[in-house]
C-alpha cells in the first residue's frame, strides 16, 4: 500500500494540529455507511436545490442486537428514516420504539392497529404519531393483488398516508405501474384466455400501454404468501367505477402512474359527493385521499442491459422470488423523464417522491426535477460499497 502526496500532506497536517482539534476533526467523519451515504446524497441534492433525501432501509438492518442503521444518529444529522417492508406487529412495535418516521407495509390495516395502541400508550408523543407515515406497499398487497387499482383502493380504505408502488417504462414511454420488468404470469393472465407463462413472458419495455391494458388482467392471488388476499370486485367498488369511467376491460389491468393520480381524485369525489358519500367513514376517507402521498419506485437496477427486441429466448430465465441480474428495461433517463413528467403534469410534485435502489435515477431526479423528493432504498451493508453504485455515493 502506497500513500499519495495528498495523503502524506493530510497526515502531516493532522499531526501538526493540537490533539483536541484533531480529535474533533475525526468525529466529524461519519463511520456508519448509511449515514455517510445520506450525507453524500444530501450534498448532491442541496447543490441542485433539491430537498434533503430520505433513507428507506430494509427493516432487518434496523433490528436485532447489532443493527447497522442507527435511527437516532440519522435523525440527529437531519435525515428521515422510513424502513421497508414490515408486516409483523412485533417488528412494527420495535421500529416504532426507535421512532422511525414511517413504515412501508403490505398490511396497512395491521400497522394502523399497532399505531393506535402505541399512540394510546404514549400520549406524550402525540405529535410523533400524528406525523407517522403509513405507507401501503404496492397498495397493500396483503389484502389485494399488488399494484392494482383494487390494491390502491384498499390502501386508501385503511387511511394509508402514502401509496407505495413500482414503475417501469413502456414502449411508448409511459410510466406503467408494475414490480417486475415483465408482466409476471404468477400475477397476470391474458384476457383472451391464451396461455401465458414465463416462457412467453412480455416485458414492459416491449409493449405499449394500450397493449398492456387490452391484453392482461393481473388478478391472480398469492394465497400462500398472503392468505388474506382477495380479488372479489365487490370489495373494490371505487376501482370498478373508475375502470368503467376510463373504459378499461377490468379494474385489474396494469395501470399507469397518471391513472393512479386520477384514481385518487376519483376516490376522493366518490366519498365526498358520489355514491360513497353515505358510507360511515366517507368524510374521513375523502379527506385522507385528498392529501395522500405517492412513493414511486423506478424498477431499474445498476446492471448491464439485455439486448433490444421482443424475443425472450436469449434472456436469463427469471427465478421465482429472485431479483434480476440484468436489465430488460429502459435507461435511467427514460425512467426519470416518464415518471417525473407524469408527476409534474399532474401537479403532484408536492405529494410524490421517487425512490430507487438504482441511485443513478435519484441523482437525475435531484438534478432535473429538484421539486420532487428522493428516497434512497438500501438493503445490506455490502450493497453500499457495490462497484455498480455511482462513485460519489459508493461507500468504502
Amino acid at each position: 500500500m502506497h500513500l499519495t502526496i495528498c495523503s502524506r500532506a493530510l497526515i502531516a497536517t493532522l499531526l501538526a494540529m493540537p490533539v483536541t482539534l484533531a480529535a474533533q476533526q475525526a468525529t466529524t467523519m461519519p463511520t456508519n455507511p448509511w449515514l455517510a451515504l445520506m450525507i453524500a446524497a444530501r450534498v448532491h441534492a442541496k447543490a441542485h436545490g433539491a430537498p434533503t433525501p430520505v433513507l428507506s432501509p430494509q427493516d432487518a438492518t434496523l433490528l436485532g442486537d447489532h443493527p447497522g442503521v442507527d435511527v437516532a444518529q440519522l435523525h440527529q444529522a437531519g435525515f428521515r428514516v422510513v424502513p421497508w417492508t414490515t408486516n409483523d406487529p412485533a417488528k412494527m412495535r420495535a421500529l416504532i420504539v426507535l421512532r422511525v418516521d414511517g413504515i412501508i407495509s403490505d398490511r396497512p390495516d395491521i400497522l394502523q392497529a399497532v399505531l393506535k395502541e402505541e399512540s394510546a400508550a404514549h400520549p406524550e408523543d402525540a405529535a410523533y404519531f400524528a406525523s407517522f407515515d403509513v405507507a401501503a406497499h404496492r397498495g397493500g398487497r396483503g389484502l389485494r393483488p399488488e399494484n392494482t387499482l383494487p390494491s390502491f383502493e384498499n390502501g386508501l380504505d385503511h387511511l394509508s398516508t402514502t401509496l407505495e408502488t413500482d414503475t417501469g417504462v413502456t414502449a411508448d414511454h409511459v410510466s406503467l405501474i408494475w414490480h417486475d420488468q415483465f408482466l409476471n404470469p404468477q400475477s397476470c393472465r391474458r384476457a383472451d384466455g391464451a396461455p401465458y407463462t414465463l416462457e412467453n413472458r412480455v416485458y414492459t419495455r416491449d409493449i405499449s400501454v394500450a397493449e398492456a391494458q387490452n391484453t392482461f388482467i393481473c388478478d391472480k392471488l398469492h394465497s400462500t404468501q398472503f392468505p388474506d388476499q382477495k380479488s372479489d370486485l365487490v370489495l373494490s367498488p371505487v376501482a370498478v367505477a373508475f375502470a368503467a369511467h376510463e373504459h378499461l376491460i377490468s379494474p385489474y389491468v396494469p395501470t399507469t402512474a397518471e391513472q393512479l393520480f386520477r384514481f385518487t381524485r376519483f376516490y376522493t369525489d366518490y366519498y365526498r359527493t358520489g355514491p360513497g358519500k353515505g358510507h360511515p367513514e366517507a368524510a374521513t376517507r375523502a379527506a385522507n385521499a385528498a392529501k395522500v402521498r405517492f412513493n414511486l419506485e423506478t424498477k431499474i437496477l445498476p446492471f448491464p442491459n439485455d439486448p433490444a427486441g421482443r424475443s425472450v429466448a436469449a434472456l436469463p430465465f427469471p427465478k421465482p422470488g429472485a431479483e434480476p441480474t440484468t436489465n430488460h428495461t429502459t435507461d435511467p433517463q427514460a425512467f426519470v423523464t416518464a415518471l417525473c413528467g407524469a408527476i409534474m403534469r399532474n401537479h403532484m410534485e408536492s405529494r410524490a417522491e421517487v425512490q430507487s435502489f438504482d441511485f443513478r435515477t435519484l441523482v437525475l431526479v435531484e438534478e432535473q426535477f429538484p421539486e420532487i423528493p428522493t428516497y434512497y432504498l438500501t438493503e445490506s451493508v455490502e450493497s453500499l460499497s457495490s462497484p455498480l453504485l455511482p462513485p460519489s455515493l459508493r461507500q468504502p
